[in-house]
């Protein structure tokens, strides 16, 4: 039974890097203002805009003077989960 919950643990693991890696991605294209029309700047809109505005309207100070600190807050957040799932159920 711990291989499976191990095997459980590692992939959530793997879903969480990746989509830490998509918040970046995301991030780093908000400065340069890729062609909206573009399938994956699109595939990434739909992936993380949800979740920004979710995290804009659950607190409303991560925006302030224009910039939008809801990635670093969603990472930090994934972080956390990251690291207490995996010594929780791991270690």
């Amino acid at each position: 039974m711990s291989s499976l919950i191990y095997s459980i643990v590692q992939l959530l693991h793997t879903i969480i890097n990746v989509y830490i890696w998509i918040v970046i991605i995301s991030a780093l294209l908000s400065f340069v203002r890729p062609d909206p029309s573009n399938p994956i700047v699109q595939t990434l809109y739909r992936l993380t805009e949800p979740v920004y505005a979710f995290i804009r309207q659950k607190i409303p100070f991560v925006v302030f003077s224009g910039i939008d600190l809801s990635p670093l807050v969603i990472i930090l957040g994934l972080q956390f989960l990251d690291t207490f799932m995996m010594r929780a159920f791991v270690g």
